[in-house]
């Protein structure tokens, strides 16, 4: 078995990392306390090929694949989690729709412009009253004479309110199947669509460089080529590119949890109690070396799951076992290196402070710890029964 990435993976992860160095981390800390949305870091990545990494080459992407997009995101998040994380949604669960069931016509329209770095991508599921019972939303899409008219609210939505936003890819009830259940379309709506507004920006706890907002559809029509893939299997389209979203949030988890031992390890090693450094007392060692360890077996999660994906094996199972361990091991990692840092650890000018605020997300976002418990033990019970 060879661990080893390849070269290339490996001369990418140092491109990111450098990137990250000079244009993400020296200014982190102060987009996160205006809660300063970064466009020209996006503009760059795209000039550096990085802003379709998942997608195909015909259309303006680098095609690199899953293992190379999780190194390159273990670089990003360790620079900052707001920057990584408006990157994870743009490259998969925006992109991956068009990417995977758009036709030629709309991948030229809307896929191209998001790969080749000229605008941000964004996705509209989660709604007000749905959230993980992702079949619950109400938002609908009514069938009208060359198109469909959308209906409703969507909620905790990344990017679509940035100067660099495209449209936001859409999920909507299109109607009833014979036994009752309910049909679902994805949709494109282009920014500046009349019907399509914009709620002001979201004061969250955490990831505040990110743009998230409530958005309303009321009246809004879009005509029949904005429909992606099958009308009809919208919600099994969705469910499918979510298992790669949940790699890519299992590697930012990743990173996070890399991130909050090397500032332990570093502030064990700089700041002394009763005349000695701090990772001299067995207490602290233990800490470091039980983060050490979790996230090792973090990081080959998730790189397996990634592996997979890029074999073209089943990966569904890996993904959400990688994103539900991973983003727990990043709350813990970021708990323990607080209570490392002690007060240090606990005021706002401390690089912990910023990573911390943005963990507990980690558990929620793409599905949350419970649902992937549920995915996990379905396919269990599926193999054994």
């Amino acid at each position: 078995m060879d661990f080893d990435l390849p070269e290339e993976t490996l001369a990418l992860k140092q491109l990111c990392r450098d990137f990250a160095a000079k244009e993400i981390a020296p200014f982190a800390a102060d987009w996160s306390e205006r809660c300063e949305f970064p466009a020209g870091v996006f503009r760059r990545l795209g000039e550096l090929g990085l802003m379709g990494m998942l997608v195909d080459e015909k259309y303006g992407g680098a095609d690199a694949g899953f293992v190379s997009y999780v190194a390159a995101m273990e670089e990003f998040g360790a620079a900052d989690q707001s920057v990584a994380s408006a990157w994870n949604a743009h490259s998969t669960i925006a992109a991956l729709p068009l990417a995977t069931f758009g036709t030629h016509e709309q991948k030229e329209r809307w896929l191209r412009p998001l790969a080749e770095g000229e605008a941000l991508g964004a996705f509209g599921l989660t709604e007000p009253t749905a959230g993980s019972d992702a079949a619950g939303i109400r938002t609908r899409a009514r069938r009208v004479d060359g198109g469909w008219v959308l209906d409703g609210t969507k909620m905790f939505i990344s990017n679509a309110g940035t100067e660099m936003s495209l449209g936001v890819t859409v999920l909507a009830v299109t109607g009833e199947n014979s036994n009752g259940s309910k049909r679902f379309g994805t949709f494109f709506v282009p920014d500046g669509t009349d019907g399509y507004a914009k709620g002001q920006p979201l004061k969250k706890l955490g990831w505040h460089a990110l743009d998230t907002r409530e958005l309303v559809f009321t009246d809004c029509w879009i005509g029949d080529d904005h429909m992606i893939g099958e009308e009809g299997n919208g919600l099994r389209q969705f469910l499918e590119v979510l298992d790669g979203g949940r790699i890519s949030v299992a590697a930012l988890s990743l990173s996070l949890a890399q991130k909050a031992l090397d500032l332990a390890v570093r502030h064990a090693g700089e700041r002394e109690q009763f005349g000695r450094p701090l990772h001299s007392f067995q207490a602290v060692g233990h800490k470091l070396a039980d983060m050490a360890t979790e996230i090792a077996a973090a990081r080959w999660l998730v790189y397996n799951a990634a592996w997979l994906a890029d074999q073209g094996r089943p990966f569904g199972t890996a993904a959400a076992m990688a994103k539900l361990y991973a983003s727990e091991v990043a709350n813990r990692a970021a708990s323990e290196s607080v209570q490392i840092h002690g007060g240090y650890g606990f005021i706002r000018e401390s690089t912990i402070s910023r990573f911390y605020a943005d963990a507990k997300i980690l558990e929620i976002g793409e599905g949350t710890s419970e649902v992937q418990r549920n995915v996990i033990a379905r396919a269990l019970t599926r193999s054994t029964s």
